[in-house]
């Protein structure tokens, strides 16, 4: 189909980076309609092997699985299908992005450019944000630095999410020192960036993703330690010249705002996350195998059978892992634990391959991805909704790259990279 390889076509999906700070809808549409005429592709060409492999087929049986608990088992079968029944969509887009980078290794350039652009526009407009009180577009600073998302706060998440991918992408371009230097510069300020946005997942996965590159990628040792100890200087230089900043990071949100408690009582991540997680819990008790359905959480937390503490409903529990749990059960639990079990098991198998100087079991590049999947799948933190369509494309744009490395024809050119 000449449709793929037209310069709009690819233009539209390399252009689902930035445009997510616009929200979901642009998006969505452009992995939609784009999975849509992939399919047609596949199945006209009968190019099916992008489909025939192991974590696409585990993937289309967890979709199935879900719409199955959506008819069958949620008591609101049409909000429920809302997430589940076209939720296969980013697993064929994963595909043809994989389908891309095979065609035309110069879409993996293009995409390094986009996300370097993307990065330092949302550097200059977030500082601008924190230390002048504006970004360009005018948005007054609030209690957490936005930049460009507005009224969402979620820059750090966007960020921190396409980091790992941006190094991976660095990694295989022949390296100029001027290059060296000013990405070194941009991620040292990206981390700096994460941290001033007041999202503490975020930055923790910037933590999280930096110490897994950083042992377990073979090149640029000096400059993965510059970037990860400059980093944390940074971090340290901006926690100690703002006091509400140190607290909304590192404190408890509610003495930041001077809320004195009666109790010193320890909870899961906080008061309010804990009441989450136990009212999804006690979903789970109730039906522990197949859950009550997707995206059934928002309703059945109102039972007064399954609410518990001050805060026990909202649209999700805020853990990945406890809102399957609740709405899809322990076989659909299952389904992201095995991933996160993977990528363990990678990082044993690399681990191994570094100390005892074999062949490394995983190429720099790939560690990279594997980072990408591994702050996704990471079991202990706050996280949105697993159904949401902004985070679902956060997923599933690195795993179409990780796809290509591991199926590819051509991932030799980069295992030599």
């Amino acid at each position: 189909m000449k449709i793929l390889s037209s310069n709009f076509f690819l233009l539209s999906v390399i252009l689902v980076i930035p445009l997510l700070i616009t929200g979901p809808f642009f998006p969505d549409l452009i992995i939609s309609l784009s999975s849509i005429i992939f399919l047609f592709f596949v199945y006209k060409n009968k190019k099916f092997y992008y489909f025939n492999n192991r974590p696409i087929i585990i993937f289309f049986i967890f979709c199935i699985y879900c719409i199955l608990i959506s008819i069958f088992v949620a008591e609101n079968i049409s909000l429920s299908l809302q997430s589940s029944l076209f939720y296969f969509r980013f697993g064929i887009f994963a595909c043809l992005i994989w389908y891309l980078i095979e065609r035309d290794q110069k879409i993996l350039n293009y995409f390094y450019y986009v996300l370097v652009v993307t990065f330092f526009v949302l550097v200059f407009d977030g500082y601008a944000q924190y230390f002048l009180g504006y970004n360009i577009t005018g948005n007054p600073k609030s209690i957490r630095i936005s930049s460009l998302f507005g009224d969402e706060w979620i820059l750090g998440s966007y960020v921190s999410r396409f980091y790992p991918l941006a190094f991976a992408l660095f990694l295989l371009r022949e390296i100029k020192k001027f290059e060296i230097f000013f990405i070194t510069l941009l991620f040292i300020l990206v981390g700096g960036l994460i941290f001033v946005s007041g999202e503490r997942t975020a930055f923790f996965f910037y933590i999280l993703s930096n110490l897994f590159i950083l042992i377990f990628i073979k090149k640029l040792f000096k400059i993965r330690l510059i970037i990860f100890f400059s980093s944390i200087l940074l971090v340290a230089s901006l926690t100690l010249t703002n006091d509400s900043l140190q607290y909304r990071v590192f404190g408890d949100p509610i003495k930041s705002m001077g809320i004195k408690k009666e109790t010193e009582k320890k909870y899961i991540f906080t008061e309010g996350h804990e009441s989450l997680i136990l009212t999804a819990l006690n979903m789970f008790k109730d039906k522990p195998v197949f859950g009550h359905g997707p995206k059934m959480f928002r309703v059945i937390c109102k039972n007064q059978k399954y609410a518990t503490g001050v805060s026990p409903c909202m649209t999700h529990p805020h853990n990945f892992y406890i809102q399957l749990l609740a709405e899809i059960g322990f076989v659909g639990f299952m389904f992201l634990f095995s991933v996160f079990i993977y990528v363990i098991y990678c990082s044993i198998r690399q681990l191994k391959t570094i100390i005892f100087k074999e062949k490394r079991y995983l190429n720099d590049y790939q560690v990279c991805l594997l980072a990408c999947i591994l702050i996704t799948v990471w079991p202990l933190s706050p996280n949105g909704n697993f159904f949401n369509n902004w985070l679902s494309i956060c997923y599933s744009l690195p795993f179409g790259f990780y796809l290509h490395s591991i199926y590819g024809k051509n991932k030799e050119e980069i295992d030599n990279n």
